[in-house]
């Protein structure tokens, strides 16, 4: 098969088209043949090695390695111990064996059915960043009547976060980069729209009760100083930008605000699964619209890459074997 691998860190370029020996599926396991793959900003962040430099509980892969871990298609055989039901059935799920690439190995247990009511690629742009996404609103204990910063508003994350805070009857106030990129924003709900790329913005921000941040840096930082006194809480899930915000304990207690960060929601299955029933339920009933960007083909994952850390794209990346 054709897949993408990493034979050593770098930029864009270290990606590469390999053929490479089909894969196999062991004990508990289920073969897939790809048809999209979801890309993740994370995964340039692995690329790079910067995630072992940020994330120093990150183990850095063996090399070469297929990147990547979500993936849909369609299942083409089992192991030895999984019901050949499966076979024929279209799915969605993390690659054990790597998702840049045409085949993939799946956790039959984790092979999830694609849902009624929803395209592949609808499900794919809900399947991480959807579980995220209700996450944040349910660790931020967002409210009716709140103003709500969320950074990267047009972004896979961000996109979904700006419907779900409208949607709990709060005020969505937008951070992004350029014009395009606030008029999603907009379109998806939000009641303001502040580029970010522009000097002293946050001076144009009133006071917010929650911020949801995932660029760090300075914007991040100015973000927090936008907490409400006594109120306000900033939950922290990314950070984009390579660095974290740094905001010193005297400034959290000074303000009278909390400051948090998300944990793994994959780390607890079951949880994982009741977030991502939630947003596919409300994917399927179109209460929640995912910002379906661009797809890629295979051989082109290096300038996918580089489109995702020039913050060009809006919404969910493919790659398509």
């Amino acid at each position: 098969m054709r897949a993408v691998r990493v034979h050593e860190f770098g930029g864009p370029e270290v990606l590469r088209v390999d053929d490479v020996p089909d894969p196999v599926a062991g004990p508990g396991e289920v073969l897939v043949e790809v048809t999209a793959v979801g890309l993740n900003y994370g995964e340039t962040l692995q690329r790079s090695r910067a995630s072992a430099k940020l994330y120093d509980w990150y183990p850095e892969p063996p090399l070469p390695v297929i990147p990547g871990l979500e993936v849909t298609g369609v299942v083409r055989s089992v192991g030895p111990d999984v019901s050949g039901d499966l076979i024929g059935s279209e799915v969605i799920g993390f690659a054990t064996s790597g998702a840049y690439a045409e085949l993939a190995v799946l956790p039959a247990a984790g092979a999830i059915p694609l849902p009624t009511g929803l395209g592949s690629r609808e499900a794919l742009a809900l399947f991480v960043q959807g579980v995220t996404a209700v996450g944040l609103m349910n660790a931020a204990r967002v409210t009716a009547g709140e103003r709500v910063l969320v950074e990267a508003a047009a972004g896979g994350v961000g996109s979904l976060l700006v419907q779900l805070v409208t949607r709990a009857g709060a005020t969505a106030v937008a951070l992004a980069r350029g014009d395009a990129k606030l008029a999603i924003a907009k379109d998806l709900g939000a009641a303001e729209a502040v580029d970010y790329g522009e000097l002293s913005w946050a001076s144009r921000v009133s006071p917010v009760d929650v911020v949801l941040s995932s660029v760090g840096g300075t914007t991040s930082e100015a973000a927090f100083g936008l907490l409400r006194d006594g109120v306000g809480r900033m939950v922290i899930y990314g950070t984009a930008s390579g660095a974290y915000p740094e905001i010193p304990v005297k400034e959290l207690v000074r303000k009278g605000v909390a400051l948090s960060g998300l944990s793994n929601l994959a780390s607890d299955p079951v949880h994982m699964r009741q977030l991502l029933d939630e947003a596919f339920a409300l994917g399927a009933s179109g209460e929640l619209r995912p910002v379906l960007g661009e797809s890629w083909p295979l051989g082109e994952a290096a300038s996918a890459h580089r489109a995702l850390e020039e913050r060009t794209t809006t919404g969910k990346q493919f790659l398509v074997p």
